[in-house]
């Protein structure tokens, strides 16, 4: 069993170590500077005592620079597409302009430049893996940072866009930096935003706050009809960000498509914590989260057995409250959905470049001094993860190019970050990152650990594709894991846009297969082959999935029930989801 520091003890050294790596932290973005130098001192010190693969990093090299002339002057070559490898694309180097002198020079060295660079800092024998990615990692985001696509004098598109609008692009441009600047200091959200407000824009579905607790609303939607289901539908979402991404605007709501469908459908809306809820953990979560709404809705439509459904780290627990229930004996749960949510982190891709002992440390001492990880810490780490796409992308269209995406609600969500208390983040890096202790039957609830294996109802999960967050490899080892049907489905898109995902919208796809509970495994490649594809949404889909593990309409349950002492408190979507 994992061991964390207990909350507000002191350290061995005493606080003076936490309070200075809590300073370090705003030079360093959060990144820990051991960390890294200890991966680079392990592909350093490996890569100069291997001879043979120097040698062969050289020879690579010199053969590139021998054949680039000539490479040149051949017939033009798919945009994008890399010197030595036609079949590698880039979508920086797309416009026709990369292919005239000296833009093809510029684009294919730097190409080139990248190419080798991924060879020189992958592969070399004796590396761990950990500190390999991590390299690797790093060197692509300095390599990136230095794209001729990312300079006006370099980039022909820019160039051209210049010279069409008389430099106009360029004002434009500074304008949006200018705004972008005043909206990070005064941390009012990205321009756009007012058009997206929870309760008017968003997060409009209408229903009742019928619980509140210091840590969750309860939201009880109101019913499409005079009937539904008589089993309800509980959604845990993450506590990362803010419940509504799973009902944003009408036509992109999850939650409004439940309820059409005839269902009774409740959601928990975390509250955002504070410094002075440091000391919450992962349990409380747990009790006062997954659990006291469950008494609330067993009390709202008693006798029902209730399908339980959990998107991305509120999947996480809600697995780990099914296992719980189901090793004591607690049967009110019809099914497990889990939505882009991981059960073993053996593998959690790149969110572990990271995730070691010496980042979590970093963190953790971070944490110490707020009291809570920001959201912009958070969203920084994330960035990177798809830095192409949300920051150099950014920057090429926003102030060189001079346009702005209109934003959209889920963009505008994105921006309405929350915060993480500090012994839970530290609980949750530790026991489930670093020490997979619930894949492995040593997370600890109450007295006891809990396994997968005691879940007792038929399990849908999602994962999507894209996903830089829960990879799908990663999320499919639930069938290792658990002893009941599964029904694995894999959605296009990425974290958030493939679970986002209503019928109607073009190019989205999935592909689905379920695992009797003592069927054959398929690993992930293997599934892929095996799973049919279906174009369009998931989500009729899964209702149908749900249709089949649920009774005939019934009178739909009233909203609330004031006897039991869930009386409505107020409209939703309630207060919790408005705290900054």
């Amino acid at each position: 069993m994992s061991h964390v520091p207990t909350t507000g003890l002191p350290l061995p050294g005493g606080n003076l170590d936490r309070l200075t790596h809590a300073q370090l932290a705003h030079l360093t973005g959060g990144i820990s500077p051991a960390a890294l130098a200890m991966a680079f001192e392990d592909w350093l010190m490996h890569l100069s005592r291997n001879p043979a693969e120097q040698a062969g990093l050289i020879r690579e090299l010199v053969e590139a620079l021998m054949r680039f002339p000539g490479r040149l002057q051949q017939a033009p070559r798919p945009p994008g597409t890399l010197g030595l490898d036609p079949s590698l694309p880039d979508r920086r180097f797309t416009h026709p302009g990369w292919q005239a002198w000296p833009f093809n020079i510029w684009s294919q060295s730097f190409l080139l430049t990248e190419a080798w660079w991924k060879k020189a800092s992958t592969g070399v024998r004796g590396v761990s893996p950990h500190h390999e990615n991590v390299v690797s990692f790093t060197i692509r985001q300095l390599l990136d940072l230095m794209s001729p696509a990312n300079f006006l004098w370099t980039n022909p598109e820019v160039l051209e866009r210049t010279a069409q609008t008389g430099g106009a692009n360029l004002v434009q441009g500074l304008h949006n930096l200018m705004d972008d600047v005043q909206q990070r200091q005064s941390k009012s959200g990205p321009p756009g935003a007012q058009a997206f407000r929870p309760g008017h824009e968003v997060a409009v579905t209408p229903g009742q706050v019928i619980f509140r607790n210091h840590l969750i609303e309860l939201i009880q939607y109101a019913p499409a009809g005079p009937q539904a289901r008589p089993e309800p539908i509980l959604i845990v979402p993450s506590w990362i960000m803010k419940y509504y991404i799973l009902d944003l605007s009408p036509g992109n709501s999850l939650i409004r498509f439940l309820v059409d469908q005839g269902y009774t459908v409740f959601t928990i809306s975390w509250a955002n914590p504070g410094h002075q809820d440091r000391n919450l953990g992962m349990d409380d979560y747990l009790r006062l989260g997954v659990m006291d709404a469950l008494d609330a809705v067993s009390s709202v439509v008693p006798g029902q057995r209730i399908h339980a459904t959990g998107y991305c780290l509120g999947g996480t627990l809600l697995t780990i409250a099914a296992a719980a229930m189901g090793r004591d004996g607690d049967e009110r749960l019809a099914s497990l959905t889990m939505l882009a949510a991981q059960t073993d982190f053996t593998e959690p891709g790149e969110l572990a470049l990271f995730i070691d002992d010496s980042q979590v440390s970093f963190l953790e001492d971070i944490m110490w001094d707020q009291g809570y990880l920001d959201t912009t810490q958070m969203a920084g780490a994330f960035q990177l993860l798809n830095s192409r796409d949300l920051v150099w992308s950014r920057l090429l269209k926003d102030y060189l190019m001079g346009e702005r995406r209109p934003l959209s609600d889920l963009m505008a969500w994105n921006a309405d970050g929350t915060r993480l208390p500090y012994r839970m983040h530290t609980e949750y890096l530790r026991r489930l990152f670093l020490d997979n202790d619930l894949a492995s039957g040593r997370y600890p609830v109450g007295t006891l650990p809990v396994a997968l294996t005691d879940i007792t109802c038929p399990i849908f999960c999602v994962a999507t594709l894209r996903d830089h967050v829960a990879p799908w490899r990663s999320v499919h080892k639930l069938h290792l894991l658990a002893d009941v049907p599964v029904t694995f489905l894999l959605s296009s898109g990425g974290h958030n846009v493939g679970i986002v995902n209503p019928p109607g919208v073009a190019g989205r796809s999935y592909q689905v297969l379920t695992r009797p509970h003592d069927g054959r495994y398929f690993d992930p490649e293997a599934w892929l082959r095996a799973a049919p594809i279906h174009d369009g949404s998931w989500w009729p889909e899964w209702t149908a999935w749900l249709d089949a593990r649920s009774g005939q309409p019934v009178a739909a349950p009233p909203m609330g029930k004031a006897g039991a002492g869930f009386a409505p408190l107020c409209a939703a979507p309630g207060t919790h989801v408005l705290q900054t």
